[in-house]
């Protein structure tokens, strides 16, 4: 079964691809009857050396994403994965050479597809008379014994068209920017890992892997790598893919070493979320720097994809100060990063969070049976949501990701940590703002947002008092400010529904002789009752209100749980 792609053709696609950049960039225009990409002031190119670089569609943003002032003149792109024609490299070059460039250099990528049709090329313009140089890049440092066809041409490719690219823009000729660029391609290396294949539009993925294999060494074409490893965690892999690419028996090695400095490139496959891709860099940066390896220069993002494979590729140069300056020229290519011209290696990368305001002794605090009391009472409240995590992720599922259960027992289990600590403060505005601060850092999700606003806001009546009107007042508060923030309101299907009916019940603690128990067990009543009226509401706040009201035939989970939890408190003091 071939993958879903969102094309107008599979035939047409490559065109498409090419011609949406281009309509949304005023700095590119199109040549026209070629697959070809140019910058749009050739014109001012009059007396300097243009770049031409491409290869097969597929890999964007290269190559039409590196089109700019700084880096290319222009790029001649093939359908997916398969080296542009003969026809439309020599138009190109052709092309610039009329604008009144003094010269072209070619940079291709080491592949056959590409070294024959670029280099066929090159022959016919000479022929005609125009100045061509061409340079290979092969950067890839997956194969241990050297073939007879060369390291594969992958992601190093790009830091290639920024050297080239700066030169060409300081008026370097074509043979001194040809001469320099083979001496920093030479001092490069690029591994790729991936978790899955790609699949060319049209067809079927070029791979197969096993839930717990990912594969090494891989090319940007879909091809296999070099062999298959276990699936491991995000250091692991690194460090795997680091000792690779510098062992020295690997006679594809970039010869990295202690004291070396390094650009270093985590380029995202084409499939893998920002969330990993950040994983991997922070890992690369680690590792590295724990080889004593100098960072120059980081750059993070998609520069050379291999349409959606779900992968990254780590790219070493070896940098000294006057390559770094080539690093650093201006461009105006799209896809070049915004990347700050210092090294990361050796700046400071935290910043002392500030120190927590003093409590102030609290005239409430009255002794260790109080604090022996709430540590009962909080005790009691984390084994009940623990033994409702499977009932409550599954009254989650029908309107939620299914996870309110593994919310609330994540709570739990950081209550738990916390009393491990020592007693819980015996001042109730005191341990309803720990308990606050705890859930807002531990609970995470908008459960563990609404219970620390209202924690925050309930501690404040208890201050000045502890008495039940106190209590009834902290109830209201922490009400306000869920409804405040939450904007959720009684009848909209939500925890707050069983909250706000515990709380017209505690109402009754105002009331001079009021019992402190027999309030409470209405409330915990009431609030239940509420719980399991949510499953005939329609859902009006939360994740729940995007979801048909016919779907939702049980009760809420959040107010399952608070319901639960103020019944657990009522247990204890009954006790």
């Amino acid at each position: 079964m071939t993958s879903k792609k969102l094309v107008n053709s599979v035939a047409g696609c490559a065109d498409d691809a090419l011609a949406g950049l281009v309509a949304c960039n005023p700095n590119l225009q199109l040549l026209q009857g070629h697959r070809v990409a140019l910058r749009s002031d050739l014109d001012s190119l009059k007396g300097r050396v243009a770049l031409l670089s491409g290869g097969g569609s597929g890999h964007e943003p290269a190559h039409a994403g590196f089109i700019g002032k700084g880096m290319l003149t222009g790029v001649i792109a093939g359908a997916v994965f398969t080296s542009p024609a003969v026809g439309s490299i020599l138009a190109a070059i052709r092309a610039v050479a009329q604008a009144g460039t003094v010269g072209t250099l070619l940079i291709v990528k080491n592949y056959t597809g590409d070294r024959l049709n670029f280099g066929l090329a090159r022959e016919q313009a000479r022929a005609e008379g125009i100045p061509v140089e061409m340079v290979v890049i092969g950067d890839d440092s997956a194969f241990t014994v050297l073939k007879k066809a060369g390291r594969r041409g992958l992601c190093g490719t790009v830091l290639i068209h920024k050297v080239a690219g700066a030169l060409a823009e300081a008026g370097v000729g074509l043979e001194e920017i040809t001469k320099r660029v083979n001496v920093v391609a030479k001092a490069m290396g690029t591994l790729g890992v991936s978790l899955s294949s790609c699949s060319v539009p049209g067809s079927k993925p070029t791979f197969e892997l096993s839930a717990d294999e990912v594969e090494l060494g891989l090319g940007i074409h879909g091809e296999a790598g070099v062999r298959r490893i276990k699936m491991a965690t995000a250091d692991e892999i690194v460090k795997l893919m680091l000792d690779h690419m510098t062992d020295t028996t690997n006679a594809s090695h970039v010869p990295v070493q202690p004291g070396s400095s390094v650009v270093m490139m985590v380029n995202n496959l084409g499939g893998l979320s920002f969330l990993e891709l950040g994983i991997i860099a922070d890992a690369a940066v680690r590792s590295l720097e724990g080889r004593e390896v100098k960072i120059a220069r980081a750059l993070v993002g998609t520069f050379m994809s291999a349409l959606e494979m779900p992968g990254i590729s780590l790219t070493l140069l070896l940098v000294d100060e006057p390559l770094l300056k080539l690093i650093d020229a201006e461009t105006t290519a799209v896809a070049w990063p915004n990347v700050a011209a210092v090294s990361i290696t050796g700046r400071k990368r935290n910043r002392v969070a500030p120190a927590e305001p003093q409590e102030a002794l609290d005239s409430t605090a009255v002794g260790g049976s109080a604090s022996k009391r709430m540590a009962l009472v909080l005790e009691r409240v984390c084994s009940t949501l623990l033994g409702l995590e499977e009932h409550l992720n599954a009254l989650d599922r029908a309107a939620g990701d299914g996870d309110c259960g593994t919310t609330h027992s994540r709570a739990a289990r950081a209550i738990r940590e916390w009393l491990k600590e020592g007693p819980p403060p015996a001042s109730p505005a005191q341990l309803l703002s720990k308990l606050s601060v705890l859930l807002l850092e531990k609970m995470g999700g908008s459960s563990g947002a609404l219970y620390g606003l209202f924690l925050t806001a309930a501690a404040q009546p208890l201050k000045v008092k502890t008495s039940l009107p106190a209590w009834s007042a902290a109830m209201d508060a922490g009400l306000e400010a869920m409804q405040k923030y939450g904007k959720a309101a009684p009848g909209d299907r939500t925890m707050l529904d069983s909250l706000w009916a515990a709380g017209q019940e505690l109402q009754a603690w105002k009331s001079p002789g009021a019992d402190l128990l027999q309030v409470l067990t209405k409330a915990v009543k009431s609030a239940e009752a509420a719980a399991e009226a949510t499953k005939n509401m329609e859902a009006g706040a939360g994740r729940a209100s995007y979801i048909s009201s016919a779907r939702l035939e049980q009760p809420d989970p959040g107010a399952v749980a608070a319901a639960a939890i103020l019944r657990a408190i009522l247990e204890v003091l009954q006790s």
